[in-house]
């Protein structure tokens, strides 16, 4: 398998494309990495250096790409943080430019724009690209709560409010959906739930709640559950092993007070989680 990643990159620690590459590689996946930005750090850190690439940028790599001949080879695209409203447009360009190429490839989306606790954290127009554009153009979506609420337009306190919310999702365009991080009225304080919703139906997913808090772990969910749905085209099937890796190598990293999630060290998780989760269908 072939798979596009245009999303951010950093030098030091794991978010953006150094937190999805590995894991996909791991996974004997084949990435060709673009990155929307080249930073020393993640902004978490308070304090970075680098740049955001301009969408030229982005269009000359993905122009040589497919010089190369390689574009009927590639069964997806994802992206992520997109940096500008003007890097999106040339992100769809390639996913269009993808797609012309081999009719199956799909396109996973990271709408990257916020948090709950931290609002909005991506630049001017960003989000309603994301809404107005982006949405129509994906296959599968990996939003969090925070996101989900926004594309929606509607609030999420119970499951039901979350699959009405998804529904909106889908009928934007997007087949899948991936709520990579939820806490509705019955979610357990110890508990963090997530939800994905598809073509063959809705699963619900439950691991403890770790006492950790990191970047990156939503890059590298979105990717596995992309990759692990190509291979099965199982709703229920890519949640589960997306969500069972994410869980060890999140127990990992709590359990090494690491800053930074450890992919390098807790790389088995990829292939062979410690704990598999099963999700319950409907929610």
């Amino acid at each position: 398998m072939n798979l596009l990643s245009i999303q951010s990159h950093v030098a030091y620690g794991h978010v953006g494309n150094a937190a999805a590459t590995f894991p996909l590689q791991r996974l004997g996946i084949e990435v060709w990495p673009i990155h929307t930005v080249q930073f020393s750090n993640h902004t978490g850190y308070g304090a970075w250096r680098g740049q955001v690439f301009e969408a030229g940028l982005i269009r000359e790599v993905m122009q040589g790409i497919e010089e190369r001949g390689a574009l009927p080879r590639c069964d997806g695209v994802l992206s992520g943080y997109m940096g500008s409203a003007e890097i999106g447009m040339a992100i769809l360009d390639a996913v269009d430019r993808v797609k012309a190429a081999n009719a199956e490839a799909l396109y996973c989306c990271d709408p990257v724009i916020g948090d709950v606790g931290r609002g909005v954290f991506v630049r001017p127009g960003i989000p309603e690209f994301m809404r107005e554009t982006a949405m129509p153009a994906a296959d599968l979506v990996t939003p969090n709560q925070f996101e989900l609420d926004y594309l929606s337009g509607l609030t999420t306190r119970t499951m039901a409010e979350t699959a009405r919310a998804c529904g909106a999702i889908h009928a934007m365009g997007p087949a899948c959906v991936l709520i990579t991080s939820l806490h509705v009225e019955d979610t357990p304080k110890d508990a963090i739930d997530l939800f994905a919703s598809g073509p063959d139906g809705r699963f619900r997913l439950r691991t403890p709640r770790l006492e950790i808090v990191v970047n990156g772990a939503g890059d590298a969910i979105a990717a596995l559950f992309f990759a692990h749905y190509l291979r099965t085209r199982s709703t229920a099937e890519a949640l589960s092993l997306a969500a069972s890796s994410i869980y060890g190598l999140l127990r990992r990293t709590a359990e090494a007070g690491a800053r930074e999630i450890l992919v390098i060290e807790a790389q088995e998780e990829f292939v062979n989680p410690t704990r598999k989760f099963v999700p319950v269908a409907g929610g």
